[in-house]
């Protein structure tokens, strides 16, 4: 009776916490945070960027459209948008909620390969979607610049960041690579304030504290500040735990908005 009764237990604890799983692999989580830098542009105060990464399977809900709508001036979407077996439908409904935010940036992912990246490539464009592919893009305000640079996958050593360094000028630049081990290629010279990046799932499922990969946040690193994103959609299996699935609206900060 006592082996019963603990059996009972353990498969109805197994299937809660299944549950749990599920729910935390689809929660629409918005992480807002305010970044202030000692040498971000005065003119550009207070500019608003939402990133969205590895969506896989995910299709963005409207929950979280309506959450941010109005508040954002750029969109990035941080690599993966698909996979081997994911729709193109899924992939044109995604741009499509995306864009009612604001003009949206590209940078490829290692999943986005594994499909029919050309066809991927040439949807992205026809939706007018920047990709940012080992490129740069220069925003100007009032004699100041800010400068997005994006790097192809550096799993796939596609990434070419000296190409993206030699289209960009000099300001403040913001660096989006869908790994963030691209941190391990930056020297001071090239002077890249702030890294944007997912890839990892935040671990994707943590025991006990444990993953395969650390947990997405800020990070200080060498030169830069690394932000790595637990990512939107899941990869397998459509589970997570201690790694939500996240989104973020990061507004960033000159030090004379404190003053």
């Amino acid at each position: 009776m006592t082996i019963i009764l603990i059996s009972s237990i353990a498969i109805l604890f197994g299937v809660f916490l299944l549950i749990h799983m599920y729910k935390e692999a689809y929660g629409n989580h918005v992480i807002e945070a305010d970044i202030t830098f000692p040498d971000f542009p005065r003119s550009f105060d207070g500019m608003r960027i939402f990133f969205i990464s590895d969506l896989h399977f995910r299709v963005v809900d409207e929950t979280i459209i309506q959450q941010v709508l109005g508040k954002v001036d750029i969109v990035i979407v941080g690599g993966d948008i698909m996979e081997k077996k994911v729709p193109f439908s899924n992939v044109e409904k995604n741009i499509t909620q995306l864009q009612q935010l604001g003009p949206v940036y590209f940078v490829w992912g290692n999943n986005d390969y594994e499909g029919d990246f050309r066809r991927l490539d040439a949807a992205l464009l026809e939706k007018g979607v920047q990709i940012l592919d080992n490129t740069a893009i220069t925003y100007e305000n009032g004699g100041e610049k800010l400068i997005l640079l994006g790097v192809d996958d550096v799993g796939c050593e596609r990434d070419r960041l000296e190409l993206a360094i030699q289209d960009s000028e000099q300001g403040f630049r913001i660096l989006i690579s869908h790994n963030p081990s691209i941190v391990e290629k930056l020297s001071e010279e090239q002077n890249i304030s702030f890294v944007l990046s997912g890839h990892t799932h935040g671990g994707q499922i943590r025991l006990f504290g444990f993953g395969i990969a650390e947990r997405g946040g800020l990070k200080k690193c060498k030169q830069t500040l690394l932000l790595i994103s637990n990512g939107y959609g899941t990869t397998r299996f459509p589970l997570r735990l201690g790694a939500q699935a996240e989104t973020h609206l990061i507004t960033l900060r000159s030090f004379s908005h404190e003053a």
